[in-house]
């Protein structure tokens, strides 16, 4: 898969944000796909628990925009994590780590772990 195919993977689930609908954004993940959200200490085992995050983060209207992209192949599961941003409708933003890790099943190639965290504050020294 090339870095174009993989970075519209990233653009798919951009646009389900958009869509302000979280089970367009769940079906985007494996059956058995795993959320580490950025705004929730819960982990996220299935679509259901998934949806439901994203019932709550998308009434804030996110907008994603990658800024860092690494993009590795290992056979049939491809991972990419980086830096990437989210501004909401309020106008605020949050920086992000991120790690999406993509499977192909039956042909589609769906999320089977995806960590978000927060940029930590920078310590001086």
């Amino acid at each position: 898969m090339t870095k174009t195919e993989v970075l519209a993977l990233f653009d798919k689930w951009n646009n389900a944000l958009a869509s302000g609908d979280p089970q367009q954004v769940a079906k985007l993940y494996a059956s058995d796909g795993i959320l580490l959200p950025t705004v929730s200490n819960k982990v996220r085992h299935n679509h259901d628990e998934i949806a439901d995050y994203f019932t709550h983060f998308l009434k804030k209207n996110p907008l994603g925009v990658i800024n860092e992209a690494n993009i590795r192949e290992f056979g049939e599961v491809i991972v990419n994590s980086g830096i990437y941003t989210f501004t909401f409708a309020d106008k605020t933003s949050v920086q992000a780590r991120f790690t999406f890790v993509y499977h192909e099943v039956d042909g589609e190639w769906l999320i089977i772990e995806h960590h978000s965290s927060q940029m930590p504050k920078v310590l001086s020294g």
